[in-house]
């Protein structure tokens, strides 16, 4: 980990950018993607055009500038002739908002997430791709497979393909070990006002992901505490259930230190001690670690979490040099590099023992949360991973459940602005 320092000295000028847009907004959330076909789909791939424009979440486009040793991008650009240019996000709104700038003609592609990319197929901002582009696709994880997986909705709609996965890991819980004792077994520490009929002892210390698919981390604790409520899935919630996750939140709201969305926002939190439970990202806990007594834990009632692909805009004007991008991202040794980097879990299952061979010594880090259990297809799919809410609510309720658009009013009400 002697990586940190310099990686935390870079990201904080990449943040300085990237909050500048972090309050960006999309409307496009209350359309389905499950009747679209595709605007496009690309089954060849060409020479490169000498160059790419991608949106990615920081740390998942390393060149070597922010520590020599990690530079997926450069022997990318060597054998491609693609040279990479990458604007950062830190939300799914903000990703959402910069693919469609230019009529989708400013970015190849994006490294989105299963909140952004259901928006994206359903505007049509992204093509579907034939996934014989990808021999690497064969070794993904099963859950993540097209052809039958149980987490493929955020990339594979009707049949057709959009994109390759990449990444994906667990929101989980982090807490101070010095400050939160007993160590917890329930979100009921970053939400409740009383614990065992006292005040919250951690209340002005809490902290929270500051976007409206939170919510969903808050209809899940509601589902195993109130199930009266009848929540069946934290992201298809009728009017009186969203009403209620966002009762919870308000409540949780004056428990909250500070938001956050730029994820050093949350590492320095800990590490100066204004944080001491929260919502945390693998990564998160990986930096946080070096400086602060953290550990995580996967709390009774389950997490949400995030499966990450790279999708090309179906107008991408150099689409050849992102296909190519998203072939050399689906590489084993590429994708334990970047798990190894940024703490997430690989797609491709062959990555995972070349990263317990680069982890040497701290190998087994590869079977506990840091790295999302890799290779653990029963761990992936208990994540409840972001989707993007539709009116449809995918059973017999039909279309009476709240979509994204009343989600993100739903936040702005929570967030007071």
């Amino acid at each position: 980990m002697k990586k940190v320092s310099r990686w935390l000295a870079a990201v904080a000028v990449l943040a300085i950018v990237a909050a500048a847009c972090s309050n960006s907004d999309d409307s496009g959330g209350s359309s389905s993607a499950a009747s679209i076909t595709p605007a496009k789909t690309y089954d060849t791939i060409g020479a490169g055009e000498g160059e790419l424009n991608l949106v990615a979440w920081a740390g998942y486009v390393e060149d070597g500038t922010n520590d020599p040793n990690y530079d997926w991008v450069s022997d990318f650009t060597a054998d491609t002739g693609c040279k990479v240019t990458v604007k950062y996000a830190d939300t799914s709104d903000e990703m959402v908002t910069l693919m469609r700038e230019g009529g989708g003609a400013t970015y190849d592609g994006v490294s989105a997430s299963g909140d952004s990319s259901n928006r994206l197929i359903a505007g049509g901002d992204v093509a579907a791709v034939d996934p014989s582009l990808f021999p690497d696709m064969a070794d993904v994880i099963a859950p993540l497979q097209p052809d039958g997986g149980d987490r493929t909705k955020q990339y594979v709609v009707n049949g057709a393909q959009y994109g390759v996965p990449y990444m994906y890991g667990p929101n989980f819980l982090m807490y101070n070990t010095d400050v939160v004792k007993p160590a917890p077994t329930s979100w009921d520490v970053v939400f409740e006002s009383t614990l065992n009929g006292a005040p919250n002892p951690y209340s002005g210390k809490i902290t929270a992901f500051d976007a409206p698919i939170y919510i969903a981390d808050a209809a899940m604790y509601l589902k195993a505490h109130q199930p009266d409520l009848g929540i069946t899935d934290p992201y298809e919630l009728t009017s009186d259930q969203l009403d209620a996750a966002v009762t919870l939140l308000k409540q949780q709201a004056d428990l909250v230190s500070k938001y956050w969305a730029l994820y050093t926002d949350e590492i320095d939190g800990f590490v100066n001690g204004s944080m001491v439970a929260g919502t945390a990202w693998p990564v998160n806990l990986s930096y946080a670690e070096v400086d602060a007594p953290v550990d995580a834990v996967v709390p009774s009632e389950g997490v949400t979490g995030w499966l990450d692909t790279w999708m090309i805009s179906t107008n991408a004007p150099h689409p050849n040099c992102m296909l190519l991008w998203m072939k050399h991202t689906l590489d084993p040794n590429v994708q334990a590099e970047v798990a190894y980097w940024y703490g997430a879990a690989t797609s491709n299952t062959k990555a995972c023992p070349i990263l317990k061979k680069s982890l040497g010594k701290d190998a087994d880090l590869v079977d506990t949360l840091r790295y999302g259990y890799c290779g653990d297809a029963e761990f992936l799919s208990s994540i409840n991973a972001w989707t993007t809410p539709t009116a449809d609510c995918g059973d017999d309720r039909g279309s009476t459940c709240m979509d994204y658009s009343v989600w993100q009013q739903k936040w702005t009400e929570i967030r007071g602005a």
